[in-house]
């Protein structure tokens, strides 16, 4: 089982949007905040300039592992881009160098379906974000992210220059921890990946839709969906219930419940989510390598590439959780789910 939960997470790990947070994992949004009023962070990372051209895209990881001598409790998250798409920081995975990888998207998928994946922990698609878990579970005791000491780390960046001049793009992230020996509940996050995708050529309202299995008895305090740009709508719902509607794939709908009296409890078993694409004209803006790509002409089929390839993703974040719980929907039209 959690070999093929892995793929999933290696599919997901290579995405070029939302997650993702994220969308998901992005709760507040807002200007870049002070960090004199938020303490000293638990452990922080700046990953190096990098220069895009006119119409250029990127997707690239900043390998490092946090400073934190001891383990910590993150009850809170904030991120800066500077001309980003998406960051996505996840925790884990095979034995890397620090320092930035430019041949692949994190190296993820380079172990197969083995049991050291990497795990998907906290996800931006704003330039300014700050995240603050919720405070009380409801019997009074904080949410947090449990990050051991030295963790090897991985933030994956995805970068866009639309416009007509040379840029510089890099991410910061800051992580600020629970006091030292403070109760809390672990949260985790909730993925789910669509592996059958088919977009015809030329075609309108193609719309995919999967179901997968929920962690039993959980809450969820966020949820939103990940799609690449010939989306034009996602949603997730409830049962026959729709909880979430977006028709903007870059900056997704977020549906945030962070106090005790809204915390979301699934009144179904299973989670449904749906995109519907439509392929029938050039992209926004255009992959640079080869120039001038549009997928007007093929069959678009799921994965990693933000350019070529299409995602359909719900992601969110529950408690009480003991680890990530991730769904893969299979080209044979079966939702494979468990906790990883």
């Amino acid at each position: 089982m959690r070999s093929s939960l892995a793929f999933a997470l290696v599919m997901m790990a290579a995405a070029c949007g939302k997650d993702s947070g994220t969308g998901a994992g992005g709760g507040g949004g807002g200007g870049g905040p002070d960090a004199n009023d938020l303490g000293t962070p638990a452990f922080m990372t700046q990953s190096p300039d990098i220069m895009l051209a006119p119409g250029q895209e990127l997707t690239y990881c900043w390998w490092f592992h946090t400073s934190n001598t001891s383990d910590v409790v993150i009850n809170k998250w904030v991120s800066h881009m500077t001309n980003g798409h998406h960051l996505i920081l996840f925790t884990g995975g095979n034995e890397h160098a620090d320092g930035l990888d430019t041949t692949n998207s994190c190296g993820l998928g380079t172990s197969g379906v083995s049991q050291n994946q990497p795990i998907w922990v906290y996800a931006s698609q704003q330039a300014d974000q700050e995240e603050d878990l919720p405070p009380d579970d409801g019997s009074g005791k904080p949410l947090g992210q449990k990050i051991a000491a030295n963790t090897e780390a991985a933030i994956q960046m995805h970068y866009l220059n639309s416009g007509d001049n040379t840029v510089v793009a890099h991410d910061e992230l800051e992580a600020y921890a629970l006091p030292s020996g403070a109760d809390f509940t672990e949260t985790d996050a909730y993925i789910t990946y669509n592996n059958a995708i088919s977009i015809p050529p030329n075609s309108m309202n193609t719309l995919i839709t999967a179901s997968c299995n929920l962690p039993t008895g959980v809450k969820f305090w966020t949820l939103s969906t990940h799609s690449h740009k010939q989306s034009v709508e996602t949603k997730i719902y409830d049962g026959s219930g729709m909880i979430l509607d977006s028709a903007d794939w870059e900056h997704p709908t977020i549906m945030n419940w962070t106090t005790p009296s809204t915390f979301y409890s699934f009144t179904n078993s299973q989670l449904t989510w749906s995109c519907n694409y439509d392929n029938d004209a050039p992209p926004p803006y255009e992959d640079s390598t080869p120039p001038g790509t549009s997928n007007a002409d093929r069959t678009i089929t799921a994965g990693p590439s933000a350019a070529t390839n299409e995602m359909c993703m719900a992601v969110g974040y529950f408690f009480p959780a003991t680890g990530p719980f991730f769904g893969l929907n299979t080209a044979q039209g079966s939702c494979f789910s468990g906790q990883l």
